[in-house]
This record gives structure tokens, C-alpha cells and sequence, in this order.
């Protein structure tokens, strides 16, 4: 094979095989979770504005948050977020559009950190 065309090829090659592992496709780890204080007091507790955004382009559903000791004084719909034992379940296991954000609010002092545990990506994409 010719000099020049074998730096061409391997970089097909690289390019061919990180597409066939999944290259591009979404995680967990594009799930991302911003809490800001919104000023306003319930019930004694700081209320926290929290925003839920899927950064990448494919769907998602089944979002599961560990909320292990989560707690709030001020009511959370459960068709946003719904607690179960440990976890809690997102929008209802309902999917989330690619670069879609859910917003909720809760009063608890300190702020809680919810981290990812599990969902599904929908369809190839």
C-alpha cells in the first residue's frame, strides 16, 4: 500500500470503530441537575428552584434520581418528581425530549444534591 494512503485508512479505521462502540450516543452523564436558591422562605426552609436538562439530542426516559434522605416542606408534584424508597422517579418514567429541561421546586435547609441513578435512552439515535 501506498505511503500516503495508510494514514488515511487508519484514520477510517479509528473513525469506523468508534462509531460501531456507540460514539455519540447519550449517558447519564447527560443528565444534568441545577439547583438555585429562589429567595423565598416555606415554612422556615429556603426554597430551592431546581431545573433537570437532558443535554443531548436523543430522548430519555425512566430518569431516576438517588435522593436517599430527600425531603421537603414544600409539596412536589408527583408527576414531576415522584419519590420511591430511595430513588426518585422523574416527569412519571416519562421521556424526556433531547435538550429538554423539567423545573421543580422544593424548601428543605440544606440544599439536597440529586445525582442520576438510571434511565433509557430511546431509540437509536
Amino acid at each position: 500500500m501506498p505511503a500516503p494512503i495508510k494514514p488515511f485508512v487508519a484514520i477510517l479505521l479509528l473513525l469506523l470503530s468508534l462509531v460501531s462502540k456507540g460514539f455519540g450516543e447519550c449517558s447519564l452523564n447527560d443528565i444534568n441537575v441545577g439547583t438555585v436558591r429562589s429567595g423565598r422562605e416555606i415554612e422556615g426552609k429556603p426554597e430551592w428552584d431546581v431545573t433537570v436538562v437532558n443535554n443531548c439530542k436523543c430522548p430519555q426516559s425512566q430518569i431516576k434520581f438517588a435522593c436517599k434522605g430527600f425531603k421537603t416542606v414544600e409539596p412536589i408534584n408527583l408527576l414531576i418528581l415522584a419519590k420511591q424508597g430511595d430513588e426518585c422517579l422523574l416527569i412519571n418514567g416519562k421521556t424526556l425530549p433531547g435538550f429538554a429541561t423539567v423545573k421543580f421546586s422544593y424548601a428543605w435547609d440544606p440544599p439536597f444534591v440529586l445525582f442520576p441513578s438510571s434511565g433509557s435512552v430511546i431509540g437509536a439515535c
